[in-house]
């Protein structure tokens, strides 16, 4: 009788983020998202694991039928001497061949952006989420730090009510 597989302990199924990027949904109206893989290499997870990572400049741009991410800034990591990587190379995303066409879709037609969201681990793997996203006016980018402000005030209200 074959042995029973052991089931994923729950710390090795969570999320373990490494960057965050909140300017991109303060720029842009995000349509859609989706999780892709990276190609990287060994000294660039590493590097990833001590959480060495900025995405904030980051983009990602369709090329032949593949897509690449740019300006994602993975810090060199500090015992990989000679074999550490160039920080801001390009590196592909390992998407489906219609997650894709969608995105080339979107890209050409619509002249959507595709703005990098999170960088992250899920089960020892670098995971990105890639947004469909539509930059936003200046007059959306004010609205949005009203509603906010108003939202921050009404709960800073609630909480003072409930503690009489």
């Amino acid at each position: 009788m074959p042995a029973k597989p052991a089931a994923a302990s729950p710390e090795r199924l969570e999320r373990i983020s490494v960057a965050r990027n909140p300017k991109a949904t303060h720029d842009y109206h995000v349509l859609d998202t989706m999780e892709a893989g990276l190609v990287l290499t060994g000294t660039e997870v590493k590097s990833l694991r001590g959480r060495g990572a900025s995405i904030k400049e980051g983009y990602a741009r369709v090329t032949r039928g593949e897509v690449w991410i740019e300006g994602l800034n993975i810090t060199p990591y500090e015992q990989g001497n000679r074999y550490n990587h160039d920080p801001v190379r390009s590196r592909k995303l390992l998407l489906h061949r219609r997650e894709i066409e969608k995105l080339i879709g979107a890209v050409e037609r619509d002249g959507l952006a595709l703005v990098p969201l999170e960088l992250y681990f899920v089960r020892g793997r670098a995971k990105l989420v890639l947004a469909l996203a539509k930059g936003k006016k200046a007059h959306d980018k004010r609205e949005d730090l009203k509603r906010k402000e108003a939202n921050r005030e009404v709960a800073r209200a609630m909480s003072w009510r409930g503690r009489k």
